[in-house]
């Protein structure tokens, strides 16, 4: 095994840790939660939810500090081209084609008392 550091050995505990606490928030502000990672070969989904009729694609961005833009800016055109597709695939796959759809982004800031920008029809 190759010695990676400290910081990047749990990513993936990290990034499942911030999806929780913005569904948790997003459940507050009444969405109800469908899945949660969905793979495939364009990308990942962080979460699926519905607001009323609604479904609701979420890309979750956790940044420590505000520096660079922090996660309010991580949303690269890459990425919502990826999301674009992820979401498309799975429109396709669960024939959802003729329902409202909605993609959202939930940027969420700091550690000991993180702050969660929503924002809404992101695509």
């Amino acid at each position: 095994m190759f010695w990676l550091p400290k910081e990047w050995r749990n990513t993936r505990a990290k990034g499942q840790h911030y999806e929780l606490l913005a569904e948790d928030y997003l459940k507050k502000q009444g969405l109800t939660p469908v899945a949660r990672n969905y793979n495939c070969r364009y990308g990942e989904l962080d979460l699926i939810m519905k607001e009323g009729l609604t479904w609701v694609f979420i890309e979750v961005k956790f940044r420590r500090q505000a520096g660079f833009g922090g996660a309010l800016n991580a949303l690269t055109q890459r990425k919502q081209q990826r999301l674009r597709r992820t979401i498309a695939h799975f429109v396709q796959k669960h024939n959802l084609a003729h329902c409202i759809l909605r993609a959202d982004y939930v940027a969420i800031e700091g550690q000991s008392a993180p702050q969660f920008h929503w924002i809404k029809n992101v695509l």
